[in-house]
């Protein structure tokens, strides 16, 4: 049934005729944040050499939170009548304010690096200074960060070509467009452990710098992660025949979430890998 023209007792409402879905009672939210607090306390653990047990099950249970909730929310969108064109909207102004809020959580660590960086004698207390600090060896940004930046560039390009399949109703580039972007979102994410492993600092007792690089680095790789994970979903769901040229809302979402990746991540090489580089060693 339509509900975009007038207001219509659906499914999992309230029962009043209204346009809005109130969603029926879930687990999922405390489930995940309960997830939540178990990795963070496992990855504390960890670094303190106290073992991966904690930071494995908290993975496992994220994972679990995700696959379970996205199921429920898919299954919402399938059914008629409960994503009207108010929801829909709503669906949007929340995605909006969702990405809002990881910008504003990445300002967090662009502040923390610049105040350290304008202003080194923060770190060791002398007169005069140097950033990165004395000692500390940085990437050189022209060699993997430089092709982990040509990587999710690409990776933009390809997830706007599914985009405008999509809406040509060319679902074959949607098909393309999406699995050349997983691929390109785990090649990223291969070259940036490649680089962890190679890293002449440690993130433990390594000082301001590696601290604040390993942190903000870090978080967009884990989002990057999340987001490859977002659009595997939408590209088992296209296989499937899931999106339609009029209603692809959790696509749109994806590709959203993803440029936003991308352009974080242009952030990060100019100011931490590219300007944070200092002088070469001697």
């Amino acid at each position: 049934m339509s509900t975009d023209s007038h207001a219509v007792s659906v499914p999992g409402s309230s029962g009043l005729k209204q346009p809005y879905h109130l969603v029926d009672p879930s687990p999922w939210p405390l489930f995940g944040a309960f997830s939540g607090g178990l990795t963070v306390f496992g990855g504390v653990l960890a670094m303190h050499d106290k073992g991966y047990a904690l930071l494995i099950i908290g993975a496992v249970c994220i994972l679990a939170t995700m696959f379970l909730w996205w199921r429920d929310v898919l299954r919402e969108s399938a059914t008629p009548g409960l994503h009207s064109a108010v929801t829909r909207l709503g669906l949007r102004y929340g995605m909006t304010m969702f990405i809002a809020s990881e910008v504003m959580f990445f300002s967090a660590f662009f502040w923390a690096y610049f105040n350290f960086a304008l202003f080194p004698e923060h770190v060791s207390g002398a007169t005069v200074a140097m950033w990165p600090p004395m000692g500390v060896h940085t990437f050189d940004p022209f060699h993997l960060p430089f092709l982990n930046t040509m990587i999710l560039l690409l990776s933009g390009t390809t997830i706007t070509w599914a985009h405008h399949g999509l809406l040509s109703g060319d679902f074959k580039a949607l098909k393309w467009g999406l699995g050349l972007t997983i691929l390109l979102g785990l090649s990223f994410t291969t070259c940036q452990a490649i680089e962890y492993s190679d890293a002449p600092f440690k993130f433990i007792a390594g000082g301001v710098y590696p601290s604040v690089f390993f942190l903000a680095t870090g978080f967009h790789g884990f989002h990057v992660i999340v987001g490859t994970c977002f659009l595997t979903v939408c590209w088992f769901r296209a296989m499937r025949g899931g999106f339609t040229q009029e209603k692809h809302f959790g696509f749109e979402a994806a590709a959203w979430y993803w440029h936003f990746v991308d352009v974080v991540w242009l952030f990060l090489f100019v100011a931490i890998y590219w300007w944070g580089a200092g002088p070469p060693p001697l």
